[in-house]
């Protein structure tokens, strides 16, 4: 066993030591959901028992996730930078670990419209989170006010719409794919994937 195989070994004992822990799950627990007995997963998680794969795929199972999640050791990508849009006042971020979410920070200065015309509605959910500022989330015929450190989550297919009120806010916001396909301009689908005219 090379070094690295003993630090991700090392890696995964802690992780299934610290998701047992995190549900708030005794050894006891945790044993009697993966069919193990306690003295077995106690060896496992302190290093003195060899894991087998069958092994990490019953715990796996166990915790509520994945073999991957388990013994994933990626770090090199943990820091991102946004995509500047300086025309629509925004920062843009995509989740690496589901590249269909993006998360945008965007300043909003325009009141909220006052013409029903001027709603969107598509596919997909938005959650925001409101930074500073005040806004006015317009939802179909209902109009809820989102102050700071206050956050609203909706189906888009909702008609809707956002503005600031008494002054400029800042808005932190979650798209999914489908919610995300539904804010993009001719400007930003390339033109290959753009339907003809």
């Amino acid at each position: 066993m090379t070094q690295d195989d003993g630090e991700l070994d090392s890696l995964v004992r802690q992780r299934i030591r610290a998701l047992r822990v995190a549900q708030g799950w005794s050894l006891d627990d945790l044993a009697a959901r993966a069919r193990l007995s306690p003295s077995t997963l106690s060896r496992i998680e302190n290093g003195r028992r060899r894991l087998a794969l069958d092994q990490l795929v019953t715990l796996a199972r166990a915790l509520d996730t994945s073999i991957d999640q388990l013994v994933e050791t990626a770090t090199e990508d943990v820091v991102g930078n946004p995509v500047h849009d300086a025309a629509r006042r925004q920062m843009r971020w995509t989740v690496r670990a589901d590249p269909g979410v993006t998360v945008i920070r965007q300043r909003v200065v325009d009141p909220p419209p006052d013409s029903p015309s001027r709603l969107r509605a598509h596919p997909g959910r938005e959650w925001l989170v409101v930074l500073s500022g005040t806004v006015v989330l317009i939802l179909g015929n209902h109009r809820f006010r989102v102050e700071t450190n206050q956050s609203a989550e909706f189906p888009t297919m909702l008609p809707h719409a956002i503005g600031a009120v008494g002054g400029p806010a800042e808005v932190l916001g979650i798209f999914d794919r489908d919610a995300r396909r539904g804010h993009q301009t001719r400007e930003d689908v390339p033109e290959a994937s753009r339907p003809p005219r």
